[in-house]
């Protein structure tokens, strides 16, 4: 038997060739242990991973083109610089829309609904001296992009044309400096805004429901003169929060 004896810290040692032949069969066997764990370890989670999308993708139903009706309750307001305060307005939105998928990701939706718009705001200048509420009517038209985040949840962006069908204004208190209901009609309003739309919604079967932010880009009253001087009621744009519910049919 091969030996070789050598002191440590004055202690001498005795290493034969079968105690090192056991002792790498021990270190292998460890190392191969470990390494197998960390295997089974990995080839377990990889296996659960791939489940998982497999359960996914065959869970989700391709697109398809939908009709529907929709509507939802508005709340709108006049963004103005010329008044003191703009207090925002309850209203509703009703119409029909058609989804037209390109890819499971990606829709374009047309939408044609009446949606009503405007604020109750309060004037203190010379020309205009007191508090309005303008209700408008319009007809409108967007055309939405909508991305799928997933399966059930989308973001929808676009821009959208309306025609003003209905304008009225009521004086809700003043001092007799200037009568909106006498002085300003439907012909006072710019008939068209135009805008932009962006908002969410979540999609469970053949019900959605969402929240959408529309910003006009035009102003909603013409400029008009009086005593030589050129005013506009109401110098605004609008914007309005709908929440709504769609059906497909």
């Amino acid at each position: 038997m091969n030996h070789v004896t050598f002191p440590i810290n004055s202690v001498n040692y005795t290493v034969t060739n079968e105690s090192i032949f056991v002792q790498s069969i021990y270190i292998n066997n460890i190392f191969n242990f470990k390494n197998m764990k960390k295997l089974k370890i990995f080839f377990s989670v990889s296996f659960m991973f791939i489940c998982m999308i497999h359960l996914t993708c065959t869970a989700q139903e391709p697109k398809q083109v939908q009709f529907g009706i929709k509507g939802g309750l508005n709340l709108s307001n006049l963004y103005t610089s010329d008044a003191s305060s703009s207090d925002m307005m309850a209203g509703f939105n009703l119409g029909v829309y058609n989804k037209l998928p390109l890819t499971d990701f990606i829709a374009i939706q047309p939408e044609f609904y009446i949606t009503t718009k405007g604020a109750s705001v309060t004037y203190n200048s010379l020309l205009l001296d007191g508090t309005a509420r303008f209700n408008l009517t319009y007809l409108e038209v967007p055309l939405l992009c909508e991305v799928n985040l997933t399966h059930f949840i989308h973001v929808e962006f676009g821009p959208y044309l309306a025609y003003l069908i209905d304008g009225k204004v009521k004086n809700v208190a003043n001092i007799n400096l200037f009568n909106y209901e006498e002085n300003i009609n439907v012909n006072d309003y710019n008939r068209f805004d135009a805008g932009v739309a962006f908002g969410a919604g979540l999609e469970v079967g053949t019900i959605t429901m969402g929240a959408r932010y529309n910003l006009g880009m035009t102003k909603v009253g013409k400029t008009k003169s009086f005593l030589g001087t050129d005013y506009t009621v109401p110098n605004a744009n609008n914007g309005v929060v709908n929440f709504y519910m769609a059906v497909a049919l």
